[in-house]
């Protein structure tokens, strides 16, 4: 008797281990996250090479490594040149947006030039309405803005409480714009008097949006893109809102049962080596 209750105890166990389910309930489950938006510079001055292996190049590295931080939080990504749209809009599903990410090259979008405002503008667009905090912005760029309006965009993204933090990449110094043709040769972008252009990074404009908006500027390098030192020491300090709300099905937990009757044998061991004596 002995040995079979020491057995029966011991498979008791084993299945209250191993955690039984049946039975389920419906129950109301949120996220807390940030909303976060990310513009990309998509121009051909993302191009240069100052920046290995490109400046455009990489940013997606850098991101693609900062969305293993995010826990709960959406993230949008818009990207820019002369024009902006809305790559991806607000997500917490970071595999669709890594793809969104993947599909940003200088040829995406046909109008030329860069346009900051128009960045700012069409970020401002992919946040909701009835979420009015937590609202992050990131502008990534090399800062040089040919088309102006930065004041008014700026206004906007006050109205809205909407911070916004620059990071400019690319060298004080600059580099040539290297392009390929048909062919795949390679030659340098010249401007329309045929002179060879060299994009250089413009932090003056990059520190006033950031000054303006409440936000930080930080500069991006090979080494260090900086997104890691905005999330942890900036945008991760800011109060986070319910993001997701709905009913989610909980399977109840029975590995009460079997391992209250473990216990209960237990108890009982020491009358069963009694009744054992006495025969």
């Amino acid at each position: 008797m002995k040995i079979i209750s020491r057995t029966l105890v011991l498979l008791l166990i084993v299945l209250a281990l191993a955690r039984p389910q049946w039975g389920a309930r419906w129950q109301e489950a949120s996220t807390e996250g940030l909303d976060i938006v990310i513009a990309v510079d998509v121009s051909k001055s993302m191009l240069a090479e100052d920046v290995l292996p490109s400046r455009l190049e990489r940013c997606k590295l850098a991101l693609g490594d900062f969305l293993k931080k995010l826990k709960g939080d959406r993230i949008a990504l818009v990207a820019f040149s002369g024009a902006a749209f809305i790559q991806c809009p607000l997500t917490s599903d970071y595999s669709g947006f890594r793809l969104a990410l993947s599909d940003l090259d200088a040829d995406i979008i046909p109008r030329e030039g860069t346009s900051i405002a128009e960045a700012i503008e069409e970020g401002l667009k992919a946040f909701e309405a009835n979420n009015p905090s937590s609202r992050v912005l990131i502008v990534i760029t090399d800062g040089e803005d040919h088309q102006g309006r930065l004041k008014t965009a700026l206004l906007k993204a006050k109205e809205m409480k909407v911070k916004i933090f620059p990071i400019g990449i690319g060298t004080v110094e600059g580099e040539l714009i290297k392009l390929t043709d048909e062919r795949g040769e390679s030659y340098y972008l010249k401007d329309k008097s045929g002179n060879v252009v060299k994009s250089r990074l413009n932090e003056t404009v990059l520190r006033e949006i950031a000054q303006d908006s409440g936000g930080v500027y930080v500069t991006a390098n090979a080494i260090e893109f900086g997104l890691d030192y905005l999330f942890e020491k900036k945008i991760s300090q800011l109060q986070k809102v319910k993001t997701n709300e709905k009913m989610e099905k909980v399977y109840i937990e029975r590995f009460q049962i079997p391992l209250a009757l473990a216990i209960l044998l237990l108890c009982f061991e020491p009358c069963l080596r009694e009744a054992k004596d006495e025969s």
